[in-house]
């Protein structure tokens, strides 16, 4: 094989590899859905199993939360639930150990799930830092009567 058959050759393969489509992943996309009782969880359950790639689709009443697992877009899955004409957003909440920063004040909800925390936006943490490094820059350890407050 010559020059001219590897050039060939090497052109083809590059041909093949871009007409390849790309293979799908499978995304789990949570959702916090105001339910409020087993008509609602059934509705909402009927309108998530209806989007394209969907696998399953569980529904957790107490959490209010539905969870849709395939080959799903996320944006779609919302979509769709807001089709059924209830309060939806993305699920707010992850796991207390997962959080960077989990004594940041917009962290807490009374109405998380246990063990869980509203993720937080980086932007949050960073004022709640500076925030911090002000008052505890307003007392000096070296000398203990020049206290910032008086």
């Amino acid at each position: 094989m010559g020059i001219e058959g590897t050039v060939e050759y090497f052109s083809n393969l590059a041909r093949y590899l871009t007409k390849r489509k790309k293979k799908k992943q499978i995304h789990t996309v949570a959702l916090k859905v105001r339910m409020d009782c087993e008509g609602c969880a059934r509705k909402v359950k009927h309108v998530l199993s209806r989007v394209k790639g969907a696998r399953s689709v569980e529904i957790d009443l107490k959490q209010m939360k539905a969870t849709v697992t395939g080959y799903v877009d996320a944006k779609k899955v919302l979509a769709a639930a807001k089709t059924t004409k209830k309060k939806v957003e993305p699920w707010p909440y992850v796991p207390y150990g997962l959080e960077a920063h989990p004594y940041v004040s917009q962290a807490y909800d009374k109405k998380a799930p246990p063990n869980m925390v509203r993720s937080v936006p980086v932007s949050a943490t960073i004022t709640e830092s500076i925030l911090d490094e002000n008052y505890s820059s307003m007392f000096s350890e070296d000398n203990p009567h020049a206290c910032t407050i008086m």
